[in-house]
């Protein structure tokens, strides 16, 4: 899980990358600079958590904790529904797949808890 964890991130922050230059070169003169700036969110909040994501890779390394596991599938699943909704709107201009993206947020957020968790709790035996 750890591996994967470490993986993912990097494969998400990759596209973040060349999702990012998608954006600004060839959707800049073909959406609306709202669209344009929803589909900059979802990259930059993929990125973000492409880094978390790694981050949670290597603290489980050195101590595995359920709180880690539910922190790294709380950031896919964030950047599923928060970025992904993001990309889908901007790029189809269906406005309800905005009532996604606040899923994608909560997510986020309790991704952020559990690896707060992770590091605030103490170990097993100490």
């Amino acid at each position: 899980m750890r591996r994967w964890f470490i993986g993912s991130g990097a494969v998400a922050g990759f596209l973040a990358v060349a999702l990012g230059a998608f954006g600004a070169h060839a959707l800049r003169a073909r959406l609306a600079p709202e669209a344009l700036a929803s589909f900059e969110t979802g990259v930059r909040y993929q990125m973000y958590h492409a880094l978390a994501l790694i981050a949670v890779g290597l603290l489980a390394e050195r101590n595995p904790r359920q709180a880690l596991r539910l922190s790294g599938w709380s950031f896919v699943a964030g950047m599923l529904l928060f970025s992904g909704s993001l990309y889908a709107l901007a790029l189809s201009g269906v406005r309800s797949l905005g009532a996604i993206t606040p899923f994608g947020g909560v997510a986020f957020l309790v991704g952020w808890l559990a690896l707060l968790r992770a590091v605030v709790e103490r170990p097993r035996g100490a």
